[in-house]
């Protein structure tokens, strides 16, 4: 079991960026995969990104490839997203969650019904 809590939101320029922290409570952590997810207001949950449990097997969202990286530092039990090139349309609630799927895909990273622990969000909001 563990127990994600992210940090590292706050209020950015267009064109700024972000690190976002989820550093997850419990021994296991390296057993499951992590993944970020968000949502805007008015709007459903969306997938971000996630990465597998050694760090290799990362899969981002068609709207943030080459703008965001997901790392992760399995000794610290840690999550981190990198953002970069941040848009106005970046503006959400950003939550991090873990996945204890074993065989890790795209169609079990991006499904949000697949993670089991969620943390309670960070905003991120990007001014124009």
């Amino acid at each position: 079991q563990v127990q994600p809590v992210e940090s590292g939101g706050g209020l950015v320029q267009a064109g700024g960026s972000l690190r976002l922290s989820c550093a997850a409570s419990g021994r296991t952590f390296s057993n499951y995969a992590m993944g970020w997810f968000r949502q805007a207001p008015g709007k459903e949950r969306e997938f971000v990104a996630a990465i597998g449990w050694s760090g290799t097997g990362t899969y981002y969202a068609d709207s943030v490839k080459g703008r965001f990286t997901i790392s992760r530092d399995n000794a610290k039990n840690t999550v981190y997203l990198q953002m970069n090139s941040l848009k106005p349309e970046d503006t959400a609630v950003y939550f991090c969650a873990s996945n204890p799927r074993t065989y890790w895909s795209p169609s079990s990273a991006t499904n949000y019904a697949h993670y089991n622990y969620w943390g309670q969000g960070t905003q991120v909001t990007v001014s124009s």
